[in-house]
């Protein structure tokens, strides 16, 4: 009986989505890919929103229910049927009623199964479509046949999208970079190599009394060169978002002095995603625990290698979870480059068993390695294992695992969790 409710309702919002869509017009912006969406999608509407009234998906709502509630303004009823006949009669007054709506939305869409993205694509039809990055071993690759099947998937935003519309690539990702072959459409690229279109460069991290505080980086567009900072925030994963917004801004005639002007004062990155907090004992939190695939793990890592400072580097990973046949393997890579990264790991999680294995197999001390069933436990035993100036990353997947919970156990103000960490 829920699967049958939940069907109607699902229906019942994508039929007033695109209602709405059809009475408002408003322009659409979407964001897919296997890593950075979110970051990316909040990005994008920090910088429109300096030029127009626009809308985004909150939280990871990138679903066939999330994004009609996107574009609704509705909130997810979860298990309240109340909530979700509100929601059907919200919908129904901005169809029926004229109302203020947003010039712009700025949507989040993922593929957790085949077919996800081309059932909203189809009836979406997007202005801009923007492809954050393809993983090698993507999250959710256990539902595809393999990981190309992932890609092609996500390419059906790009097949779906107005004809006349923009297209956004990373131009560093050479899988995502010939979509623009394959496609007769306006492109745009971004990127930190020579020959993207929005080249990012120049980028360090600021410090402040010896800690890590953000980075800095150069915007680089026809000989334009403007600073952009971003403080509480860490990695590529941050300045990989900021080009793409640019690219997008680009597009619709914004220029880069005001756009790196709105992202330097008024982006706020969400809780869970590289995200600094201060730590018990006047630590470093690189607080990453949303969610977890290999390459996000990968690139977290590389992003503590550069970090200067005075305590220890430490790991806090969970198990990555729907990898399949890769579940193994992908643990065991990551557990080799945490060897060459850190000064301790901390696993969490049965899968995590593997992570250990590759640490102990590049030469890590077996000393300085600590397994969790679970992170609550590893939450109350780092109380007293962390040091000053320790930089402490946490990752890993975000249902399985909430890492979220180390975090609050560690941090310097946990009367701040709610505001800051993952909910």
């Amino acid at each position: 009986m829920k699967k049958i409710f939940k069907k109607a309702i699902v229906y019942i919002l994508m039929l007033e989505a695109r209602a709405v869509l059809w009475k408002y017009k408003p322009k659409i912006v979407a964001v897919t890919g296997s890593v950075g969406k979110t970051t990316t999608k909040d990005t994008i509407y920090t910088v429109l929103s300096s030029a127009f009234f626009v809308r985004k998906s909150e939280k990871s709502f990138n679903s066939e229910i999330g994004v009609p509630l996107s574009i609704l303004g509705v909130q997810n009823g979860g298990n309240n049927p109340v909530i979700w006949f509100k929601n059907i009669f919200e919908g129904l007054v901005l169809i029926l009623f004229k109302n203020h709506y947003p010039m712009w939305l700025v949507l989040e869409v993922g593929a957790d199964k085949p077919g996800d993205i081309e059932y909203i694509a189809k009836w979406l039809k997007p202005d801009i479509a923007v492809i954050t990055r393809f993983a090698e071993i993507p999250a959710h690759v256990e539902y595809f046949e393999s990981p190309k099947d992932v890609i092609e998937e996500k390419k059906k935003l790009v097949e779906y999208m107005q004809k006349d519309g923009f297209l956004i690539l990373n131009f560093d990702d050479k899988q995502v970079f010939e979509i623009k072959e394959e496609y007769n459409r306006k492109t745009v690229t971004y990127g930190m190599e020579d020959g993207a279109d929005i080249k990012g460069s120049n980028n360090l991290f600021l410090y402040e009394d010896k800690k890590v505080v953000g980075i800095t980086f150069k915007a680089n567009q026809n000989g334009t060169s403007i600073p952009v900072n971003i403080k509480g925030s860490l990695g590529v994963q941050h300045i990989y978002p900021a080009l793409s917004a640019f690219a997008v801004g680009f597009s619709q005639g914004l220029n880069l002095v005001s756009m790196s002007q709105a992202l330097s004062s008024d982006h706020k990155s969400q809780p869970g995603r590289m995200k600094l907090i201060d730590g018990i004992n006047n630590s470093t939190i690189i607080d990453d625990s949303y969610n977890s695939s290999p390459l996000a793990v990968r690139w977290a890592l590389r992003t503590v290698k550069e970090i200067e400072t005075s305590g220890r580097k430490i790991a806090v990973l969970g198990d990555m979870m729907e990898l399949g046949k890769y579940t193994s393997d992908e643990h065991k890579k990551i557990g080799n480059l945490t060897a060459d990264v850190c000064d301790v790991l901390i696993a969490v999680g049965l899968r995590s068993k593997s992570t250990i294995e590759g640490a102990v197999e590049s030469g890590m001390n077996e000393k300085n390695i600590l397994h969790f069933e679970d992170s609550v436990l590893a939450g109350e035993y780092m109380k007293n294992f962390v040091k000053e100036g320790d930089v402490i990353l946490v990752k890993g997947s975000r249902w399985a695992m909430r890492m979220e919970r180390v975090v609050e156990r560690i941090m310097e103000h946990p009367e701040k969790a709610d505001e800051l960490l993952v909910r």
